[in-house]
């Protein structure tokens, strides 16, 4: 195992970097995409909720790996060139933002209704109170989950390996192919991995516990 870190370390690290890469792009994107429709999920215009509800519906209960093949595969039939890290990159906004935007929903209606009601009496228009009011308290609330969707979207960016995404996956199945060393090499895969999921999940924790504290304040 050790022998395999040390003779692809290069390949390894280009991976770690790529998944990375595509984990931040995928995550900032899948937060303004989900903030977006979750803030939409809650309008009273039916219309505007109808089709967020449809695109969190619909994107939230398809497998990942058939959003990624459909960009990597079906788009460039009609002359629109997708290489598999970008097509990855889309699929995980795509999918993520379906779990974030119900995750943000769920926060502004654990606000309470009066807030909202009690902004515009004072001549806030939606947008303002939504902006200055509901969405601080719901922010508060929305951070653990969000960082628990972080987590799942770096653990579920192995997709990329599916489609010659260059991610961490990719080159280790590469690298399993070409010494067949497969138990060594997805240890070694699968050790990399915890080094981004494992820091993160202590910072989610950490931050979950200091907003127990506040509360109890």
């Amino acid at each position: 195992m050790l022998n395999i870190f040390t003779e692809y370390s290069d390949l390894l690290i280009e991976g770690f970097i790529n998944t990375l890469i595509a984990s931040v792009i995928a995550l900032v994107c899948s937060l303004i995409v989900g903030g977006l429709i979750g803030i939409l999920q809650t309008t009273d215009h039916k219309w505007l909720s109808g089709i967020a509800n449809v695109y969190v519906e619909f994107f939230r209960n398809i497998p990942l790996l058939i959003i990624v093949m459909f960009f990597y595969v079906v788009v460039p039939l009609y002359g629109v060139d997708i290489t598999g890290f970008q097509a990855g990159v889309i699929g995980l906004t795509l999918y993520t933002s379906s779990f974030i935007a119900d995750v943000i929903r769920s926060g502004i209606e654990a606000v309470p209704r009066g807030q909202m009601e009690a902004a515009i009496s004072q001549g806030m228009t939606y947008v303002q109170a939504m902006r200055f009011v509901v969405l601080p308290q719901a922010v508060k609330i929305v951070i653990p989950p969000l960082g628990n969707q972080f987590i799942n979207l770096v653990k579920n960016s192995s997709i990329l390996a599916m489609v010659a995404g260059l991610d961490l996956m990719y080159y280790g199945d590469l690298i399993a192919s070409q010494t067949f060393n497969t138990l060594g090499t997805y240890t070694v895969v699968a050790l990399v991995y915890l080094i981004i999921t494992v820091p993160l999940t202590v910072l989610v924790s950490r931050i979950e516990k200091n907003l127990k504290q506040q509360d109890v304040r």
